[in-house]
């Protein structure tokens, strides 16, 4: 099982190095496919690359990343490579396409990588997603509502349950380790665990 899906993923990953989708294709550095345990059994979704992603093309290596790490492994007693870890959108999105400053993902750049993220989730079939950021969790949940009203949640994708948490970056720019942010992400990565059993 584990080899076809991780022969699948290398195949997959390969396409969208190449993809053309969307304007994001013209300033990227590299694609940032996502990575970890072919079959595993959660898999955390993020908004997008940044600085850091779009020059290594690995997701969530920067600060938000550490933060990331940190409360998986504290929480969930697991390193991180038994877990997948990948983004919505593939290609940093920045302000005026000038590669300087970050920007949340725009709705035809979720839309262009969406096929790709489906075809990431049916390759590894996780039992659980914990969807990073509100960006992220209002396209797949298809829902208005901000990040604050839906963590700590459980929601359904395609059968799926959906554990929204807040993105990293948000708790970094609001107290960081020390906030009351914090200890809600460490909350919901409980509730995570607790499922995955």
């Amino acid at each position: 099982m584990k080899s076809n899906a991780s022969t699948k993923l290398i195949k997959l990953a390969k396409r969208v190095s190449k993809c053309q989708l969307c304007k994001l294709a013209r300033t990227r550095t590299q694609t940032v496919f996502g990575s970890g345990k072919a079959d595993a059994k959660i898999i955390f979704i993020g908004e997008a690359p940044g600085r850091r992603e779009d020059l290594a093309g690995l997701a969530f290596i920067g600060p938000s990343g550490q933060l990331l790490t940190n409360a998986i492994e504290e929480i969930m007693l697991i390193p991180t490579n038994e877990v997948y870890i990948t983004n919505l959108v593939k290609c940093r999105p920045t302000v005026n396409l000038e590669f300087q400053k970050d920007r949340a993902p725009e709705r035809e750049e979720q839309e262009a990588c969406l096929p790709y993220l489906i075809e990431q989730i049916e390759i590894i079939a996780p039992k659980i997603i914990v969807t990073v950021g509100g960006s992220t969790t209002k396209f797949l949940l298809n829902t208005k509502l901000g990040i604050t009203k839906l963590r700590g949640k459980w929601f359904k994708y395609q059968d799926i349950p959906v554990m929204p948490i807040y993105h990293p970056s948000y708790i970094l720019r609001n107290g960081g380790e020390k906030s009351s942010l914090k200890k809600q992400l460490l909350d919901d990565l409980k509730l995570v665990t607790q499922k995955s059993a």
